[in-house]
């Protein structure tokens, strides 16, 4: 193989594309030009991780007969690739960005299923009608198929007053609704939205994110009488004409992030009267004991990747992981060793999996030594 083969096979692995066969060329051409001392000192001194992740791929490629890439992320393992990484397969790849030994695992596993299609519909007269995954339901003007609730097209001058109602999803849940204007919501584990049953015509539509995250497909003002429409989460309101974004508003979490993936919106904080306007690809990070609004460029594909049924990381803490985690296998997560909390994962997940698989790719970066499953509980820890 020559060096611009093995740049182009380094591409192919940062962009996702590479498959297994391609994956051991470019381990076999990195062990030769090891012994060759080709390129030693392009390629930078973390020979211990890039071995240690080699090695890893190796084995797993001799001992795993269904071996499914999902993606591999930017990272530098050589001065052009990826450095510090850990690839992990069936179906998950992860990453580690720090080195540890390996101690003998200590496992103690039950079975703790993915959520799923879920939620609670409250109607305007205060009764509740559970939804659950595949069960239909059917009432006036309003349907489910058991993972999205659709409002018909009414005309909005039958409705003379507002009756909201509120889709509530929980700990490991998700769900989907269409309003009555056409907009489309989808809410995850743990988000409660209030909406209006009918639009008032002529008037904005309004609806409030109570807490939680979902991801918004607003229907034109162009289609809505020119209305503006507008989403609040109590310390701001989005406004939009008619775009596709993100909002993430947990009450367990500092921040309210706004992610806009198209169009254009405007934030409004309501305590600091201050306005900043959003292009695609920006994220509205607002703090919420200061009020303060940073602006950040973002990938926005990690942002809304649990829509599509995806956790996808990048950078992020254990912490940060396991919270997510949480949320949609409904556990609570313990920390034996505080210093895990802060060790960074990049990496992509499917969430339609069982929480032991995940646990365990996780333990296989050695970071950690032990992980029990203890009824609706996690325990992480390491050996001392």
């Amino acid at each position: 193989m020559y060096k611009n083969e093995f740049q182009a096979l380094i591409k192919k692995y940062l962009d996702g594309d590479i498959d297994v066969d391609e994956l051991k060329r470019l381990v076999n051409y990195y062990e030769s030009f090891q012994e060759s001392n080709e390129w030693v000192e392009e390629l930078g001194p973390e020979e211990v991780l890039k071995n240690k992740m080699l090695i890893t791929i190796l084995e797993s490629l001799e001992t795993k007969r269904k071996v499914e890439l999902i993606s591999f992320y930017r990272r530098s393992f050589f001065k052009y690739a990826v450095a510090a990484s850990l690839v992990l397969f069936l179906g998950i790849t992860f990453f580690y960005t720090r080195e540890r030994l390996n101690p003998e695992p200590i496992i103690v596993s039950n079975a703790i299923e993915a959520g799923s299609d879920r939620a609670t519909l409250t109607l305007g007269d205060g009764s509740n009608i559970i939804l659950n995954k595949g069960e239909t339901f059917k009432t006036g003007s309003l349907k489910s198929n058991g993972k999205e609730l659709v409002y018909s097209k009414t005309p909005k001058k039958q409705a003379k007053t507002i009756q909201y109602n509120y889709l509530t999803v929980p700990r490991g849940g998700q769900y989907s609704v269409e309003l009555s204007d056409g907009s489309k919501i989808w809410l995850n584990s743990e988000s409660k939205l209030k909406y209006p049953e009918i639009f008032k015509e002529g008037e904005t539509r309004k609806v409030e994110l109570v807490y939680g995250e979902a991801y918004f497909d607003i229907s034109p003002s162009i289609e809505n009488q020119n209305t503006r429409f507008i989403v609040s989460t109590g310390k701001q309101e989005v406004e939009v004409l008619g775009t596709e974004f993100n909002i993430k508003a947990y009450k367990d979490e500092f921040n309210i992030y706004t992610t806009l993936l198209e169009g254009s919106v405007v934030l409004n904080n309501n305590l600091r009267k201050k306005t900043e306007e959003l292009i695609p690809g920006q994220q509205a990070i607002l703090n919420k004991s200061t009020n303060e609004i940073k602006i950040a460029v973002v990938e926005t594909r990690h942002e809304i990747s649990w829509k599509n049924g995806l956790f996808s990381f990048k950078n992020k803490s254990l912490e940060d992981i396991m919270s997510v985690l949480s949320r949609w296998y409904d556990v609570e997560v313990k920390f034996v060793d505080e210093e895990l909390r802060t060790v960074k994962f990049n990496g992509q997940l499917r969430k339609n999996q069982q929480l032991g698989n995940i646990l365990e790719l996780i333990k296989n970066t050695n970071f950690i030594d032990a992980y029990e499953i203890k009824n609706d509980s996690i325990i992480l820890g390491r050996k001392k």
